[in-house]
């Protein structure tokens, strides 16, 4: 018999795609809610994936991201239903460190307009960290915190903005910019 899409560990029972995940937003919000209390913490679509399925004793053999959004909207729609701030803007990619598209469905619940472009909505998704931060008891700097990328992305703008900002450089003697050589074509 082959294993079902969505089944419970402990006996291979088939469950529901709606039903797991529906069990998942329940395992995913207070594990969220332990990410929001260590200021600047961030947590991958992977990894909370890996520990949902783990806690839950829920497993699928489907890609993430055909499931993991809609485990994360029904935890936005519950934090917006408590009045916590939307612990989503914690779920972060693995590789770019960036919130997701979904992210737009965090301004739609909060009644905000979209955002123009991926820099403005990691700018968005880092005040609402900072909310989820304050509002769940982590330990803040004096100044009481501020709004911040998740360290990978943060890094990768920190590269591009070193990189452009770089002059360029220039010959000694006729102040003519330098190839890639470094080797002045007019001086030699």
């Amino acid at each position: 018999m082959s294993q079902p899409g969505y089944w419970h560990v402990a006996d291979g029972t088939p469950v529901t795609a709606a039903k797991a995940r529906e069990i998942w937003a329940r395992e995913a919000y207070p594990l969220l809610v332990d990410v929001a209390r260590t200021y600047r913490a961030v947590i991958t679509y992977k990894e909370l994936a890996d520990r949902i399925q783990e806690t839950s004793g829920i497993r699928t053999r489907a890609l993430l991201h055909n499931w993991i959004g809609r485990v994360l909207s029904e935890v936005l729609r519950e934090a917006h239903r408590r009045g916590d701030p939307p612990l989503t803007a914690l779920v972060v990619h693995t590789d770019d460190g960036m919130v997701g598209e979904g992210y737009k469905e965090v301004l739609e619940v909060a009644g905000e307009p979209p955002v123009g472009n991926a820099l403005d909505r990691e700018l968005h998704a880092a005040r609402s960290r900072l909310e989820c931060y304050r509002h769940f008891g982590a330990i803040l700097p004096p100044d009481g915190g501020v709004p911040a990328l998740a360290p990978r992305y943060q890094a990768a703008v920190d590269r591009r903005r070193a990189h452009s900002e770089k002059p360029p450089r220039v010959c000694s003697r006729c102040f003519m910019q330098l190839p890639a050589t470094g080797v002045c074509d007019t001086c030699g």
